[in-house]
């Protein structure tokens, strides 16, 4: 850790915070699945890492468990794997989608995966989103986890990939990719309760475009692979802005903040976090961007410099650092809770927490207050 100087006192008001609010969420058990006893991690029980790929009794899992997303409120983890033993009535393998709720100690399976991307979930924890391989194209599944009720996005064009969820579940980004003698994507924002859709934005190219979207569903950031710039849509507007990193960078995207308001993307050896509000972009040199929390003032990277840690998080407003992982490490978007007090990784390493034995990629979760 460096740097923190006079933030303990901070810290522990935001855990105060933080656990009120855990208290006053309101999120429905996961149909079918054993139930176990709390999980301290979840609900304030102060720093430490917490396994988050194991069955509900504990038992951890048999094969590896990759791309976790986790909730602003820190309770729900949806991840990926083949493990087989982490339900009760699992015994399958294949790459498959697991919700783990930290405070009750379920999980539950809730749908298999391909391989394109990691699973995502809706700022609430009440729908998950993943790919799924059907016939000869590939559709997202959107799955609700109170009653299991399950839509396929509409992916006629073709296949269909990379989505991202709002707040509630109720819209989802995604790209579709069209159907020959047609080529390119189309990026799109659909809504779950009326099947209404948005055009954002039509590339001539298929390469990834990495929709992501604010949780009230009114901005999307996507970069054009092709041109190698960030963008920014506004369903209010119905038009996009940018290259947000203007014209003597190549940029890519790394995540859009769930209050629409900052945007990461990297260019070179660094990373930039772009206020849309006020037009300016913050250097942070050296590092690559993983994820941004919700509220945008927490960022996790990864350094360039690999003979230190693997992840780590900045407070943007106060420039402190604080050690996510040590052990060889990797995260993806969506990786961060509200105020920055959880991360989601994945490592290989076996000495992150104690047990563990099963050689294989685990899931972790680090309260950092």
């Amino acid at each position: 850790m460096r740097g923190n100087t006079n933030r303990s006192s901070t810290r522990r008001l935001r855990a105060a915070v933080g656990a009120a609010a855990a208290a006053c969420a309101l999120t429905a058990a996961l149909p079918g699945v054993a139930s176990a006893g709390p999980t301290a991690g979840a609900d304030g029980g102060g720093a430490g890492v917490e396994r988050i790929s194991v069955a509900a009794d504990g038992t951890q899992g048999d094969d590896n468990s990759t791309g976790a997303s986790i909730t602003p409120d820190g309770r729900s983890v949806v991840f990926a794997s083949s493990a087989k033993n982490l339900t009760a009535d699992e015994s399958t393998g294949g790459d498959k989608v697991f919700v783990r709720d930290r405070r009750t100690g379920q999980t539950g399976r809730i749908g298999y995966l391909t391989t394109l991307q990691p699973p995502v979930i809706s700022g609430d924890g009440e729908h998950a989103a993943y790919p799924v391989q059907w016939v000869n194209d590939v559709r997202i599944r959107q799955y609700q986890v109170s009653t299991g009720r399950t839509i396929s996005a509409d992916c006629s064009a073709y296949s269909c990939n990379q989505p991202s969820l709002g707040a509630d579940g109720r819209h989802i980004a995604l790209v579709i990719r069209l159907k020959p003698p047609l080529t390119g994507q189309r990026i799109e924002v659909q809504d779950w309760n009326t099947g209404a859709k948005k055009t954002v934005a039509t590339l001539d190219h298929t390469q990834v475009s990495r929709p992501s979207m604010s949780g009230d569903g009114r901005y999307v950031a996507y970069q054009d692979a092709q041109t190698k710039d960030v963008l920014v849509w506004d369903r209010t507007t119905g038009t996009a802005s940018g290259p947000i990193e203007g014209p003597a960078k190549d940029a890519a995207l790394v995540q859009l903040s769930d209050d629409g308001n900052q945007v990461v993307y990297v260019a070179g050896a660094d990373t930039y976090v772009h206020d849309l509000r006020s037009g300016t972009s913050r250097l942070v040199p050296n590092v690559r961007g993983v994820a941004i929390d919700p509220t945008g003032r927490y960022l996790l990277y990864a350094p360039n410099d690999t003979s230190g840690p693997s992840l780590v998080l900045r407070d943007l407003r106060t420039g402190t650092d604080e050690t996510v992982s040590t052990q060889p490490a990797t995260a993806g978007t969506d990786a961060v809770s509200s105020g920055g007090r959880d991360v989601v990784f994945q490592s290989t390493a076996d000495d992150i927490v104690p047990g563990d034995t099963n050689g294989k990629s685990d899931v972790f979760v680090r309260r950092l207050y």
